[in-house]
Order: structure tokens, then sequence, then C-alpha cells
């Protein structure tokens, strides 16, 4: 009857300690998130911002000259394809 009360005061313990090292963990674990989480949104913003900066750079280009293929290039001029 001991050796019973033994083995469950054995689990009881291992399961205290399993316990212990899992909210270890997972207080690791959201710590990590927090950060990541907190990386993420850096991120997009640097994404959105760039996107802001890509756009105004395509807004300062020039409108194409004509719907061919070959627009803005003059009929009687080799371009370098034909060259």
């Amino acid at each position: 009857m001991i050796s019973e009360f033994q083995d469950l005061s054995d689990k009881i313990d291992r399961l205290a300690q399993l316990t212990q090292s899992l909210r270890a963990e997972n207080y690791l674990l959201r710590q990590a998130n927090t950060l990541l989480s907190a990386e993420n949104i850096a991120f997009k913003e640097r994404l959105v911002e760039a996107q802001r900066r890509v756009e105004a750079l395509l807004e300062q280009l020039p409108a194409p000259a004509g719907d061919g293929d070959d627009a803005g290039l003059d009929a009687g001029e080799p371009n370098e394809a034909s060259q």
C-alpha cells in the first residue's frame, strides 16, 4: 500500500514539474509572439510606405504616346531590336 502511495506521489511530482515547464514555455512563446507581431506591424508599415512611394513615382511618369506596341518610336528611326 505504501508503494502505491509513493508511485502516486511520484506521478504528482512529475505532473507538477511538467506543468511548471509548460507554463515557462508558454510564457516564452507569448513573448516571442508579441515581438513577432510588433515586427510584422513594422514590416506592413514599411510595405505601405514603399507602395505609396512607387505609386508616386508612377504618377510622375509620362503617359504612353499611343496604343501601338511601338509607342513613342518614330517609324523612320530603327529601334534596338532591328539593329
